[in-house]
């Protein structure tokens, strides 16, 4: 019986065992679908803009979920030396309809929507005090209320930088020069290549005539014998 029984907890052992592999492996895969669809913002490929005093400026943001949204909230924020100020909030309610936005600034707007997943804002008549880190924060309640933000950096200039261009105009100026003394290369390939075989078909067509002349020169062969004389008897 002891060894029937060492048996029986084995057994249960391994399917203890391979129960927790698979809740394991449930987990991980769970994890691995809500990673990959959770909530995710975005302020684009280049998180920062230069602009000058006095224009205005767009602070993208955009938002994504692979299963969707119901009742997201966002907002933006600006942080004024660790001070978050609140620019804008509102609550999308569901896929495809408008918000209806709170602005809590007056040279802020609402440029965003939600057809096309877009919360961004202007912000108009900028000041050097305008400079520095926005936040764009999204909530979605439809994932346990995940939440993700992303940070758009505003850089104030007097006037913008001046783009040298010499080195430019030197590597167009080169190419376009390769490319000139290629076309002229053929088309004076092509122009000799055209007088070389103008003067063939004029030696040929010499050819063809000088022997004419010789053969009527010459007449049929034997021509000159039957124009003898008689021979007298």
């Amino acid at each position: 019986m002891a060894s029937v029984d060492s048996t029986g907890s084995s057994v249960s052992g391994r399917q203890r065992s391979g129960d927790l592999l698979h809740a394991g492996l449930a987990v991980a895969l769970l994890l691995g679908v809500w990673s990959v669809g959770g909530l995710e913002v975005s302020t684009g490929k280049v998180s920062f803009i230069e602009a000058m005093n006095g224009s205005t400026v767009l602070l993208p943001c955009t938002y994504s979920s692979c299963i969707g949204i119901k009742n997201l909230y966002f907002n933006w924020h600006y942080n004024n030396n660790g001070t978050m100020e609140k620019l804008c909030e509102a609550v999308i309610h569901i896929e495809g309809v408008e918000p209806k936005v709170s602005v809590y600034h007056e040279r802020v707007e609402f440029v965003g929507s939600s057809k096309s997943n877009n919360i961004s804002i202007l912000l108009y008549n900028i000041t050097f005090e305008d400079e520095g880190d926005y936040i764009c924060f999204a909530r979605n309640p439809k994932e346990k209320n995940r939440n993700h933000s992303a940070i758009y950096t505003l850089i104030v200039v007097d006037q913008m930088k001046e783009v040298d261009t010499t080195l430019t105009t030197i590597i167009v100026s080169v190419v376009g020069g390769v490319i000139g003394l290629v076309i002229f290369v053929m088309v004076v390939k092509a122009l000799v290549v055209h007088f070389l075989l103008k003067d063939d078909e004029k030696n040929k067509e010499c050819l063809v005539s000088s022997s004419g002349n010789d053969n009527t020169e010459n007449g049929p062969t034997g021509a000159k014998a039957d124009n003898k004389g008689t021979p007298k008897a």
